[in-house]
């Protein structure tokens, strides 16, 4: 008699469906993928170049094709270049740069102290969620900008409205991201928590934070790109020092190449706050 087995459970490469990728290929064309991945040289070597692209058609719209003695060359990457470097090298700018950077530091240490435990909280209890969530929607929407009056009404004139802005621009990004990483957490970490009966301090500390600090270092770095955007408007709003009153001052003096410098030292500045995050989150992902 003829054994059926081979009959009952048919070959496995004759299920396969024609093109499908068998698991180990599929990693196998993954391992591909991230292998023609440039390296770090060539990635800095093609950014380089598209940093140049745009020098170029800076120099290319403000110097080359503007009228001679036109207002547009005022603008140029040659004069700004050099007011940058008169700038960092004899005046005070150095000072309101510090002064925006210490900004910009409590304005997110405050919306990390909000954002981090409300997240946490709306994450860990749906009903609180679903208390809050139409609120938090609602204004988050809100520009911090149209806040700007009733800031200076509220806390007068000083770092207190620019705090005040600051915090209310980062801490949704912050919130947000930490109560979907507590969403995200993997069910059996808890139950694992609870077999050994772990307080909920003890969960706190050793399950959920560990769970969870991706997704916060996430909205951490998202919050610092809003308060870079956010905090040169800011500091137009009554106050003596920082990056936004020294654009207002170039504007009032009529010295456009500092003005353009001073976008410059933004942009340079904000650039590198972002790589600061984002290899912090390399850091922590190994």
């Amino acid at each position: 008699m003829t054994a059926r087995g081979s009959d009952v459970v048919p070959d496995a490469r004759a299920r396969r469906a024609p093109g499908a990728v068998p698991a180990r290929a599929g990693a196998d064309a993954s391992g591909a993928l991230r292998a023609v991945r440039p390296a770090w040289p060539a990635r800095v070597a093609w950014g380089a170049l598209g940093l140049a692209a745009i020098l170029f058609l800076w120099w290319l719209g403000t110097e080359a094709l503007a009228a001679p003695g036109g207002l547009a060359r005022r603008f140029g990457p040659t004069a700004s270049f050099a007011s940058l470097y008169a700038l960092l090298a004899d005046s005070d700018l150095p000072w309101h740069i510090l002064v925006s950077l210490r900004r910009v530091l409590v304005g997110l240490a405050l919306a990390m102290a909000i954002g981090i435990p409300l997240g946490l909280a709306v994450g860990s209890w749906r009903r609180l969620e679903a208390a809050l969530s139409p609120a938090m929607q609602f204004l988050r929407m809100i520009s911090p900008l149209s806040w700007m009056p009733i800031a200076v009404m509220v806390f007068g004139v000083g770092d207190d409205p620019v705090y005040f802005l600051l915090t209310f621009a980062a801490v949704w990004p912050i919130l947000l991201n930490t109560a979907s990483g507590v969403q995200q957490l993997d069910a059996r970490w808890l139950l694992l928590a609870r077999s050994v009966s772990a307080t909920r301090r003890e969960t706190l500390l050793t399950v959920v934070l560990p769970g969870v600090l991706g997704h916060v270092l996430t909205g951490v770095r998202l919050a610092i790109g809003i308060l870079w955007i956010v905090l040169v408007p800011c500091e137009m709003l009554g106050v003596s020092a920082g990056m936004g009153y020294f654009i207002l001052d170039t504007r009032d003096r009529l010295a456009y190449s500092e003005l353009m410098a001073m976008v410059l030292m933004i942009g340079v500045l904000g650039f590198m706050l972002d790589a600061a995050a984002r290899g912090l989150y390399r850091l922590w992902r190994g």
